[in-house]
């Protein structure tokens, strides 16, 4: 049996946003491409991530206004994952860091993040995790 890599379940090519831009153009930018995380990068650096639930309890619950900056945020400490590395291995990073996404990079380049309903679906697709990974979202 061939062993999944983290390419086999990443999603490709990641929204990112530059640390400077303000919390509504991220807020906008996950809006308009349907996802609950960003890439944080400085010019081609991938520098953090940041989430829906960051500018959320980070941002606007302490105060933070829609033009504060992302990097105000932004997770900076992260784990990142080569495209090559198993599945496997990635789960076990989630579960060490206590973490749902894991930006991937090639060298310096970021390809791709894995979220936990990326393995999901692919280790246990009959899981209520997959099926709610799979299902539309609601608007």
């Amino acid at each position: 049996m061939v062993q999944q890599t983290v390419a086999d379940v990443m999603t490709p090519a990641p929204c990112t946003i530059g640390m400077s831009e303000t919390l509504q153009t991220a807020a906008r930018l996950m809006a308009a491409q349907d996802v609950g995380a960003l890439v944080v990068q400085a010019g081609h650096t991938t520098i953090g991530i940041v989430t829906d639930r960051d500018i959320v309890v980070r941002g606007l619950a302490e105060g933070l206004g829609l033009e504060a900056m992302v990097g105000e945020v932004a997770s900076e400490d992260i784990v990142t994952v080569g495209p090559g590395v198993a599945a496997e291995t990635a789960v076990q990073l989630m579960r060490a860091a206590a973490v749902r996404r894991i930006p991937v990079l090639d060298g310096d380049t970021v390809v791709g993040i894995v979220s936990i309903g990326d393995l999901a679906v692919e280790r246990d697709p009959a899981s209520a995790l997959a099926d709610i990974s799979e299902a539309e979202p609601n608007d």
